[in-house]
Parts: structure tokens; sequence; C-alpha cells
């Protein structure tokens, strides 16, 4: 891998994971290994969350496609060998998280993949990633559920700096769905959305209690777009500097 060509980006846009059953089988050792390995380094590289835990669904039976998508995260690694989290002093201290979700994103069964980041001013402090356990019968239904997914971890986060003499009211969640969004508001159940399981309404009781409070984001600006779909050189790059990762010498 010294030798190998560099990569801006851990991921192509045009990358489409699938298990690709006629594939040519591959070392499930080196494969698995791999995996490991990019697991413990994502503690500190929320970069790479969506690329490794994508790879890390085939490892039950990997194929020589999967090995190419694993061996670019390596050569993205390669070419930002110094990139860390960077937490700067004497800054704001409001709780804010951003929500998202890649609607049928997965081919393998089409469930949707939630993922979710929370902040502390301009400190990125908690990030997360999942495939939803159901598939999601439209967009408003996969971006609800990760807002209520969001929500839960905000409610313990609170409750946490509570300990440490931090209240907060009021911390937003920012969705680039608007219907979602008005899903969160509304108290009347509609056709379209009353299928949605009962324990994701639990965010239209925090609302009222005014524990938080859902903000409409651009898709440009959202950020959690880093952790649920491969993107483009400009895009990712943006991101990636607005979570806090910088050059550390």
């Amino acid at each position: 891998m010294e030798n190998a060509k560099k990569s801006k980006t851990p991921m192509s846009t045009t990358t489409k994971l699938d298990k690709h059953e006629q594939g040519k089988p591959i070392d499930l050792k080196l494969y698995r290994s791999m995996i490991g390995s990019l697991l413990y380094l994502m503690a500190s590289r929320p970069d790479i969350l969506f690329s490794v835990c994508l790879c890390a669904r085939f490892q039950a039976c990997p194929k020589e496609s999967h090995l190419h998508a694993g061996k670019r995260i390596f050569k993205y690694l390669a070419y930002t060998p110094s990139l860390g989290l960077w937490y700067p002093r004497n800054l704001s201290f409001d709780l804010h998280t951003y929500s998202d979700a890649d609607f049928e994103g997965y081919k393998v069964d089409r469930k949707s993949t939630s993922g979710t980041c929370q902040f502390l001013g301009n400190m990125l402090i908690s990030w997360f990633i999942k495939k939803q356990n159901w598939v999601a019968l439209s967009t408003t239904e996969a971006e609800y559920i990760t807002v209520g997914s969001c929500c839960t971890q905000i409610m313990w986060m609170k409750q946490q700096l509570l300990d440490y003499g931090f209240n907060f009211e009021k911390v937003s969640i920012k969705c680039d769905n608007t219907s979602a969004i008005y899903q969160g508001k509304n108290h009347v159940h509609h056709s379209r959305t009353k299928h949605i399981d009962i324990r994701y309404h639990f965010i239209k009781d925090h609302i009222e209690k005014g524990d938080i409070e859902l903000v409409f984001v651009p898709t440009q600006e959202q950020l959690a777009d880093i952790f649920t779909k491969p993107l483009d050189e400009q895009t990712f790059s943006k991101f990636r500097m607005e979570l806090g990762l910088c050059e550390i010498e």
C-alpha cells in the first residue's frame, strides 16, 4: 500500500456494494483483519465511518469488489495520515445536532441508513450510523425514524451534561426534510405516516416540553450526509472540515 495511488475520498460516489454472489471469493481472514483495523480507527476518524460500516456488512462472505472498496479506504488514509479531530478552547458551548437518512440506500435489502452527529459549539462529540431495522416506505418515514433516534441520543446527553451543571433547553435537531419536521410538530396522523412505529412518536412529547426543536437545514449544509452516503470530493472535503477534522502535526 505504500506505493499505491492515493485517494481523496474513502469511497467513490459510483460505488454500490452488493453481495456479488457470482464474484470472486477472497481470503476471509485478510478481509476481516482489514475491517477490524478500520473499525478501531473510526473512534478518531469519523470521516471514514460510512465507508467502513458499509464494507463491514460483507464480512461473512467477502468478494473481490468488497476488497477493492476496503483498499480504497486505506488509500484515503494514506492521503490524509495526519488528519485528526481538533477541539479548540473558548468557543460557544451550545448543544446541537444534525440528522439525516439515505432512503433505501442499501442495495441488498433496500433498507435506509440513519446518520447523526452531535456538537458542543463547534466541537464534534458524538457520531452515529445505523442501518434501519425495516424497509421505510417513504423518505419522510426514513428521515423521521432517524430524527427519533437522534432525539434519544440528545436526551441521554442532556442528562449526562446536567451532572456537570449544564442545562440545555430546546436543543436543535437539524433536518433537511420538511415533511419529517411537520410530522414531528403535527398531532394528526395522516394515512401516509400512521404505520410508523409508535415508539418514534415520543419526539412530539419532547417538542411540547421544550426539550428539543426541529430546525430545517438545506441539504448543502447537512453535515450528517457524510455518514449516510458517498460524496463527491468537494462536498466531502467541506463537510470533513466542518466536523472539525484538520491536519495535526
